[in-house]
């Protein structure tokens, strides 16, 4: 053989693999086209949201309910935040009328979820900015750090309760609580400086604060949540990398890595300040990849569905990656099989709704809350 001839068969080999390239690119692609549904079906979100605002200003009179809502209205397109003006004005004036004295964001008639209404609050008082928010947000981000469980409360590091945050001071800590607060923290971080992070109401600081302590603790709690032996030497952990609801405990049954608590945890690790390449966000990438679907929650199938697809979102925009090559090998563009997934099952009023009632998901105002920061998260440039 020649060596043109063996430079037009070099040539050909490298014009099929670019087509063979392009063409799976195209395939899994998030296109244009795409986008511009995911952008129409938040469209329509925040108008059915709009429509079932109550007269107080609230979401199903609830903060943490609202707090999702109103996260989503201050995130959206400027055109759309002044065609839901009146909406984003009363959804703020309602969250604030929940402020308490210890700068924290919750109903006093429920004081048992004070870290999951507070940390939904003080997300969407951060999407909002606002200069008039700012000492609240500082505030409430110091009662954040406040509720985590260590020496103070006197909880010892040996507990598999140390380090994390839980409903309230007087909870065991879990893995959902604590991805909302952590992201919270991480979202509000720009509002006060390492020495400020523990500021009160008042302004005043307290005698000692240390901002890399609480992330240091916050990874100790989060190992023991996860199954991963090299971190996690309790007898119950196995060595896939998912993560459980807290140590000992899962959803699932027994200690059962699932969906919702592995995404929110690897999104938790690195909130916490690992990096997406550290072995235990990647551990838990593993489980991620040999679990991968849109269609149900890992290990619970309808059961919080759309919990999971929100951390879903985040956790793997967080982690970078625009491709997820799961355990077979295949490659998926997760965020277009997301948003595919959320267009294909909106209703037509807009809304979305579970047909499994677990934790709140029959509430369509709550789940289409969650579809409107998926969509959006979804949405954020690559």
């Amino acid at each position: 053989m020649t060596s043109f001839s063996k430079r037009i068969i070099l040539v050909a080999v490298l014009v099929a693999s670019l087509i063979s390239v392009s063409t799976a690119g195209d395939k899994n692609s998030f296109d244009l086209s795409l986008r511009h549904e995911a952008q129409a079906a938040v469209t329509r979100a925040l108008d059915y949201l709009a429509a079932a605002q109550e007269e107080n200003g609230s979401f199903n009179d609830y903060p943490g309910i609202s707090g999702l809502a109103m996260t989503g209205f201050a995130r959206a397109p400027a055109e759309l935040r002044k065609k839901h003006e009146a909406t984003i004005v009363r959804g703020f004036k309602y969250l604030l009328t929940n402020v308490q004295d210890d700068g924290g964001i919750y109903p006093p008639f429920e004081p048992q979820l004070k870290a999951y209404n507070s940390s939904i609050c003080l997300m969407a008082l951060v999407a909002a900015e606002a200069p008039s928010f700012e000492q609240q947000i500082i505030a409430t981000r110091g009662y954040l750090i406040s509720l985590q469980a260590d020496e103070d409360d006197g909880i010892s590091p040996d507990s598999s309760t140390y380090g994390g945050i839980g409903y309230n001071k007087d909870e065991r800590s879990d893995i959902s609580n604590m991805q909302f607060a952590l992201e919270a923290i991480r979202t509000s971080e720009s509002y006060a400086s390492t020495d400020q992070a523990a500021v009160t109401l008042d302004g005043s600081l307290p005698e000692s604060t240390n901002e890399d302590l609480f992330w240091e603790k916050a990874i100790l709690f989060l190992q023991n949540s996860q199954n991963y032996k090299k971190y996690n030497d309790y007898e119950w952990s196995s060595d896939d990398g998912g993560f459980v609801y807290y140590p000992g405990v899962s959803k699932a049954g027994a200690t059962t890595s699932y969906g919702g608590m592995t995404y929110a945890g690897m999104k938790s690790l690195i909130h916490a300040g690992l990096t997406p390449d550290d072995e235990r966000v990647q551990a838990a990438y593993r489980w991620i990849k040999s679990n991968y679907t849109v269609d149900t929650n890992p290990e619970l199938g309808k059961q919080g569905l759309f919990y999971y697809y929100h951390v879903m979102a985040k956790a793997l925009t967080l982690l970078g990656e625009p491709t997820l090559i799961d355990a077979d090998g295949a490659g998926h563009d997760w965020r277009g099989d997301l948003a595919d997934k959320l267009i294909s099952i909106q209703a037509a009023d807009g809304s979305w709704v579970n047909e499994n009632g677990r934790w709140w998901e029959n509430n369509p105002v709550l789940v289409t809350a969650y579809c409107v920061l998926t969509l959006q998260e979804l949405l954020k440039p690559e």
